[in-house]
């Protein structure tokens, strides 16, 4: 069976990354959905996003 497209046609590859969590969060307590922003952010940033 062939593995399903992903959700919108995006791909995400972290591969290699060597950024930690902190990196990319912050030190700070954060909420969910700032935590979605600064995810977007650093994979749009870095241009790990495909279509």
């Amino acid at each position: 069976m062939a593995a399903k497209k992903a959700f919108g046609g995006y791909t995400v590859c972290f591969a290699g990354r060597t950024e930690t969590v902190e990196d990319v969060f912050g030190k700070a307590k954060i909420t969910p959905s700032e935590m979605t922003k600064k995810i977007w952010s650093f994979v749009k940033g870095k241009k790990l996003a495909g279509k």
